[in-house]
């Protein structure tokens, strides 16, 4: 008892002495414009160089201002979850919750070690700079009163700066993803000042800020400290913004948000006016005419509506929403419908490139959200309110031709069919060499599921694991020898969204010599016959690769079938039929559920042997079935008996039926 009682002491007077060390930083008075309303008094007492009464005054002000609102936070009903007092008491043990992926949270010592790297993924590097749990610290602290919390957050924020000084390197090293050769404080700066991770710290303090000042230990010293340091996050990121992508859009947001938030200091303007003129540049740049976001990947396109309807909400509630033109609302409405379309009756979005699998109750908030910025579109609300009021978009099926994705839909209901197809252009750094690929919705599952990306970037195996997942032979599409495609630029040649038979005719030029057309119709709404044609005059293995649902698959080598047997009633039989001589062989398949989780599937390769100029071609029909002993007698065959530029004909017998059907591009 008497050990416990000296260490607390101990560990009390270093908490102490900490804060007694901090010192009254007087240049913050200097990056403040004391002529703004409400700092009389501490313009006063700064002209009698009676700077600790001003820093009094000044946290005085800042306790009880008003006039600026901040819309992420309601101070009068704050709540804490299990998990944020989970993540707020380890903090207190300096076990830090950094990533998801990396559970349980690793413990960064009691002399916190900020450069502590016992994974070598960069995300779990660059994900310790944004201080995850700072924030559910002040939840916890706001809730309970206990002093603990607020106290440990001064020290660590303090620890955070003493050991992560900002210097000077060039921008380029920021964007690195494998580690070169910067040692010391330059290698630490590449992960702990990287404009991404300052933005966070910059939208996140606010928060925190708010949470925190009316703590004891949130002193007038430490408020200087904190505005200087803040000061210098975002005069780091004017000077720094990342050249494109995502990452360009958080950092500008999330200056709109620190130079509306803090509007007493000089640059505060020149911030927030910054940061709007990056995303009415960028929201041109990077969105194309039909909604989708250059980085063909649905998460991050997700991410890009959120960003930009952030900023709006902000200039909304604080009365400069005419600094966004109303093209840039209609164009956040245009990524919202196409988002709507490719997402499946449970809220679920595809998981091409690197994209995540939402949860259902986060998207619906989403779309709550959103109808706060178009209380009058029916259809948003028809979507926020899981369909008991509004109306659904006015059709069905849908093409996002610029961008590459389409959609077969029956229905918006839980027993729909829904399919999605990407074959766009080339994309940015999330995107990966998919083109031709698709997942497949039938009454409530997901019988196709894309790979998805299960990690980004680090050292050694991160990025073979990464690699595995992006890969073009891991998607359900066309390869040459199991390799990469050399080129991602697909074109439409046909869509065709409506009849009984609905068409999709996409051609990507795949390899050196080699493109690959992919047909797919779309019959009596019931099932898919898709056909795959290699032309050119490359040689080598080429592959058709299918990846099913985890679960119970037969596969029937010597006919090209595969049949579910999942449970419910949703499954598939698919059955392929080469015109040349084939193997089916089966594959590794993995299928990536969130970061660094990864659950087994079956898998399958077509292989065809393609010696000359002849193109190679497949036939599949893929029939959904509620239950496997229902699956159908299948047989089909190219009724064209060569490739031909203007088109393709096949005839599809179902348990003696017969279907003819042809994609004509003569048009």
């Amino acid at each position: 008892m008497k050990t416990l009682r000296f260490i607390l002491v101990v560990c009390f007077s270093l908490f102490s002495a900490l804060i007694q060390a901090q010192t009254l930083r007087t240049e913050v008075f200097d990056l403040l414009n004391l002529d703004y309303p409400g700092l009389e008094k501490v313009k006063d007492a700064c002209g009698r160089q009676q700077w600790k009464e001003a820093a009094e005054l000044l946290l005085d002000y800042y306790r009880n201002r008003s006039g600026i609102v901040y819309p992420d936070l309601d101070l009068e009903h704050i709540k804490a979850s299990k998990r944020d007092w989970q993540w707020a008491d380890d903090a207190l043990e300096h076990t830090f919750f950094v990533h998801e992926g990396y559970q349980p949270s690793f413990n960064y010592g009691k002399d916190i070690d900020w450069q502590y790297w016992p994974v070598k993924d960069n995300e779990l590097r660059w994900q310790l700079h944004r201080h995850k749990w700072f924030t559910p610290m002040g939840k916890v602290y706001r809730v309970s009163g206990d002093e603990k919390y607020a106290r440990e957050w001064v020290f660590q924020y303090m620890d955070w700066i003493k050991k992560n000084p900002l210097i000077e390197i060039n921008d380029d090293d920021f964007q690195q993803v494998i580690e070169g050769n910067l040692k010391g404080d330059k290698e630490n700066m590449r992960y702990a000042w990287r404009p991404l991770e300052v933005s966070h710290r910059i939208q996140d303090q606010i928060p925190q800020f708010l949470i925190f000042n009316s703590s004891k230990f949130f002193t007038p010293e430490f408020l200087t400290e904190f505005l200087v340091n803040y000061h210098r996050h975002a005069a780091h990121i004017l000077k720094h913004y990342t050249k494109q992508g995502n990452h360009l859009l958080f950092e500008a947001q999330r200056m709109v948000y620190a130079g509306t938030f803090f509007p007493e200091l000089k640059d505060a303007e020149k911030w927030r006016k910054s940061g709007i003129e990056v995303l009415n540049r960028e929201i041109k740049k990077q969105v194309y005419a039909d909604g989708g976001q250059f980085e063909l990947d649905p998460h991050y396109h997700l991410a890009a509506i959120n960003i930009f309807c952030k900023a709006l909400r902000m200039a909304d509630v604080n009365g400069f929403r005419q600094e966004f033109p109303e093209e840039y609302a209609q164009t956040i409405k245009n990524m919202i419908e196409f988002y709507s379309n490719i997402c499946f009756p449970d809220y679920t979005n595809p998981c091409f490139s690197d994209a995540k699998l939402g949860e259902r109750s986060g998207e619906i908030r989403n779309y709550k959200e959103w109808l706060q910025l178009f209380p009058d579109c029916e259809w948003i609300r028809f979507y926020a309110t899981e369909g008991r009021e509004g109306t659904p978009l006015p059709y069905l099926s849908h093409a996002a031709k610029e961008s590459g994705f389409f959609t077969f839909r029956t229905g918006w209901k839980q027993d729909a069919t829904v399919m999605v197809v990407k074959a766009g252009p080339k994309g940015e750094w999330h995107c990966q060499p998919d083109n031709g690929t698709f997942e497949l919705w039938v009454n409530g599952r997901n019988l196709f599921p894309d790979s998805g990306s299960y990690i980004y970037a680090g050292h050694g195996e991160v990025m073979k694991l990464r690699n595995w997942f992006r890969r073009t032979a891991s998607h359900n599409t066309l390869t040459l020898d199991g390799k990469n495609l050399e080129t991602t630029q697909s074109v439409t040649k046909l869509w065709k969204p409506e009849g009984d038979v609905q068409i999709l005719v996409t051609e990507n030029p795949s390899y050196a010599d080699l493109k690959h057309r992919r047909t797919v119709f779309f019959v009596d709404q019931k099932f898919f016959v898709i056909v795959d044609e290699a032309v050119g005059t490359a040689t080598g293995t080429v592959n058709l690769n299918y990846h099913l649902a985890e679960g119970e698959v037969s596969i029937d080598k010597a006919d090209f079938a595969i049949t579910t047997s999942y449970e419910g009633d949703s499954n598939v039989k698919l059955q392929c039929f080469p015109e040349q001589k084939a193997v089916m062989n089966e594959v590794e398949g993995w299928r990536s559920t969130a970061y660094r989780k990864r659950v087994p599937r079956k898998a399958v390769a077509l292989d065809v042997e393609k010696k000359g100029k002849d193109t190679v071609r497949y036939i599949s029909v893929i029939y959904p079935v509620k239950n496997a002993d229902n699956a159908p007698k299948i047989y089909a065959s190219f009724s064209n008996k060569h490739f031909q530029e203007d088109g393709v004909e096949v005839t599809v017998m179902i348990d003696g039926k017969k279907f003819n059907l042809a994609a004509n591009l003569q048009k």
